[in-house]
């Protein structure tokens, strides 16, 4: 049994192909199926059968077109509701793929009819656990609906404890969650690569030997997660259609201009430090070289379905389209080119300053406030004495509370208080972006309230 990840960094994803040498199983493919069907080419197989671990809420699912594309059979639980013909598989149901025997495992918690895959070759096993079982926690059960929360974490606990007992110890752990995913919870490890018989060890679900302590830990420290997760599962449930990956042509001066006058979303895909020195009025930095960054707060940030153009280079502007296809924010205009005073030359370029930590100290007065945007549980666990917290993803619905006077912006990173001071200065404030890690603000002489 061969096993190729192919993985989706920016989302904190993996999807798998899994052969015999000769014929494959797909699982959890994300939209932009050509890298699936590049890696079955590559390895000289052909893909007959497509399955999903669950209906995602994090992403638009490649899955079924992908079996429309090589002809495979698409297995879906046949509880969930969908609006497609698929071929239909249940818990304990053995599939034959090839060589391969694969088992669908009922693993309910990260959504109630999640299933899990047991694929044996020759003896040897591995095992496919979507959302159910990480690397060191388990998929988050509050992306239904909050009265199910407490229900699904329950499940969860059950079902990891059912998946490690029908898999054998030494077979290697392949989920889809965990690298990043707003879809892992609890102490989720950085690990690459784990078995059963380590997660046996080590992961809180399995170790915990408590079932309402682990319920109420869990349920605890579940986070803020992106507010276009509320559009992924029905996207999915309806059957999306394959991704358009096309370049667009690139907007003229005049229709570029356009756009800016009438308040339209212009997006800078341009360094933040870039961004700050000279951009045109009225656009917003979303940094794309930080690709794990860029679509997750896109998509949180911005209001849903608003027209987006997108202003970089072609390779940026190429990959941002990919990268916004798996989300489901489709067909974006282009203004390719990445000197502001050409791309527009009747709209006027401006900038605002950026500082680290000690030029903050030096030169902020004191009657000027501080602005963070992180998560509130960041803000929570260390801050700057005084600094008024507005997450990012809340911020333009909150503009009417953000301080009055010139801000001083920071994050965790620089990457958030990007975006954010250009927001707040397309709004009409004054900014300054403190780019700098959070994490050396008391090495610079901040100091922070703790706790």
């Amino acid at each position: 049994m061969q096993v190729s990840v192919i993985e989706t960094p920016q989302l904190g994803d993996r999807s798998y192909l899994i052969h015999d040498g000769a014929v494959a199983l797909v699982i959890d493919p994300q939209r932009d199926t050509d890298r699936v069907v590049a890696a079955a080419a590559d390895a000289g197989v052909r893909i007959t059968h497509v399955a999903e671990t669950h209906v995602h809420n994090d992403y638009v699912t490649g899955g079924l077109g992908l079996a429309a594309e090589t002809g495979a059979a698409y297995l879906v639980n046949a509880a969930d509701t969908v609006q497609f013909e698929r071929q239909r598989i249940t818990d304990g149901e053995v599939i034959l793929v090839g060589a391969l025997s694969v088992k669908a495992v009922a693993t309910p918690g990260h959504t109630h009819t999640h299933l899990s895959y047991i694929v044996t070759h020759d003896g040897e096993q591995a095992v496919f656990s979507g959302g159910s079982l990480l690397y060191g926690s388990v998929g988050r059960t509050d992306l239904v609906h909050a009265d199910d929360t407490v229900k699904l974490t329950h499940d969860q606990y059950a079902s990891v404890r059912r998946l490690v007992n029908e898999a054998e110890t030494e077979a290697p752990l392949y989920p889809t969650h965990g690298f990043g995913s707003f879809c892992s919870s609890g102490p989720a490890s950085g690990a690459s690569a784990s078995t059963i018989g380590e997660q046996l060890d080590s992961n809180h679900a399995l170790t915990d030997p408590d079932e309402e302590h682990f319920v109420r830990e869990l349920i605890a420290n579940l986070t803020a997660y992106p507010s276009y997760y509320a559009h992924m599962s029905p996207s999915n449930a309806a059957g999306p259609g394959p991704a358009d990956l096309a370049v667009p042509e690139s907007l003229d001066a005049a229709e570029l201009s356009r756009r800016l006058a009438e308040g339209e979303w212009v997006v800078d895909l341009r360094h933040r430090v870039a961004f700050a020195s000279s951009h045109l009025q009225g656009t917003v930095s979303f940094e794309y070289g930080d690709g794990s960054s860029f679509t997750t707060f896109l998509g949180w940030v911005l209001p849903w379905n608003d027209q987006l153009t997108l202003v970089g280079s072609r390779e940026d502007v190429e990959n941002a389209i990919r990268d916004l296809s798996r989300i489901g924010i489709d067909s974006p205009a282009a203004a390719l080119g990445t000197d502001p005073a050409q791309l527009a030359p009747d709209v006027p370029v401006t900038s605002y300053p950026q500082v680290g930590w000690e030029e903050m100290l030096a030169t902020r007065p004191e009657d000027e406030k501080v602005l963070d945007v992180r998560r509130v549980d960041e803000y929570n666990a260390s801050h700057v004495p005084g600094a008024v917290n507005v997450p990012l993803h809340e911020l333009l619905g909150r503009l009417g509370e953000v301080p009055a006077g010139r801000l001083w912006i920071h994050c965790g990173s620089g990457y958030r208080a990007g975006v954010a001071a250009s927001l707040l200065e397309r709004a009409g404030r004054d900014v300054v972006h403190i780019n700098a890690m959070f994490g050396d603000a008391e090495a610079s002489g901040v100091e922070l309230v703790h706790g």
